[in-house]
């Protein structure tokens, strides 16, 4: 206990991606440019969502959740990350630091949920199209929404406090751009071992037990998609199909080379690598992708557009 009241009131050094003034003033207008694209384009995506009545199906009602994930997802990390880049004060408060790491984590295994509830969606659309409409009724997605949020914050918190009741007692530069967890047991002068083996066991579960459910969907929808005579017929099944999987691909791929391996200096270095992926890069695909691969959100968009020309003509 006296562990935690003495790093309650310290702050953490982030190290962040570069040492240099120079080009950390150009890191910064480029992930400044990636963070107002990508609110812009998940922003947009959501209201489109909400606003279109051809776009109220369990698809679009899991595709608008994240959308919302994805903006607080890179919300919680790029303001802070900005900051560092111009300013010589790199610091995170031990609350800021918890918070970050809480979210992080989170967000992140919700990510994970809502990605294997839209393909489970997809099944059930091409496998067992006539009932559709009772086998993902309202109540079925509310709840598995629901489980993806409760799952991710539950997960999160328990982490969290397990690795902020290790003792920070050394250096509290953390060798990355945001409070993450496998930097932090790198700084923590106590046993980590109970942290190392509950980090790996909730990584493994989450990535192995949500990944099984896409792949298994995706194995009957391959089947079923086979089964059709028609080329086109197989083409539109394939193309509905194609922007879930380019997401799961790009968000799984870099999730599983961070965290299904021990921490180390060199691991840790790694990883500030691919976590720009995983943080920049998929919430800024995502409504591009489901965008320009689907013709249900362009028509959306195109009609959206069109309502803004026509009331400005008649003002």
């Amino acid at each position: 206990m006296s562990s935690l009241n003495n790093t309650a009131v310290m702050d953490f050094i982030l190290v962040g991606l570069t040492d240099s003034p120079v080009l950390g003033r150009i890191l910064f207008v480029v992930f400044l440019v990636i963070y107002f694209i990508t609110l812009t384009g998940n922003l947009c995506m959501i209201v489109l969502i909400r606003t279109n009545s051809h776009l109220q199906t369990p698809m679009y009602f899991f595709l608008g959740h994240l959308s919302f994930v994805d903006i607080c997802y890179s919300s919680n990390v790029t303001p802070n990350m900005l900051h560092g880049f111009i300013s010589d004060q790199k610091t995170i408060s031990y609350a800021g630091c918890f918070t970050q790491c809480l979210l992080f984590i989170a967000l992140v295994i919700t990510e994970f949920y809502i990605l294997a509830s839209m393909a489970l969606d997809r099944y059930v659309a091409i496998c067992s199209p006539l009932h559709y409409s009772t086998r993902m009724s309202k109540n079925v997605c509310v709840s598995l929404i629901a489980f993806s949020y409760m799952f991710g914050f539950l997960n999160g918190l328990s982490q969290t406090l397990l690795t902020f009741h290790l003792s920070f007692c050394g250096s509290h530069a953390i060798n990355h751009f945001y409070c993450a967890d496998p930097p932090l047991i790198m700084l923590a002068c106590s046993d980590t071992h109970v942290k190392k083996m509950a980090m790996f066991v909730v990584a493994g579960f989450t990535l192995i037990s949500s990944l099984s459910i896409i792949l298994f969907s995706y194995l009957y929808i391959f089947a079923a998609i086979l089964r059709i005579r028609s080329a086109e017929g197989r083409q539109k099944a394939f193309s509905t199909c194609g922007s879930h999987l380019t997401t799961v691909t790009i968000f799984y791929g870099t999730l599983f080379c961070m965290y299904l391996k021990p921490p180390s200096e060199r691991s840790v270095e790694e990883s500030k690598v691919i976590a720009v992926f995983y943080t920049f890069l998929s919430p800024l695909l995502n409504p591009l992708i489901y965008s320009l691969r689907n013709k249900d959100v362009i028509n959306a968009m195109k009609q959206a557009i069109k309502g803004k020309f026509c009331q400005k003509i008649l003002v």
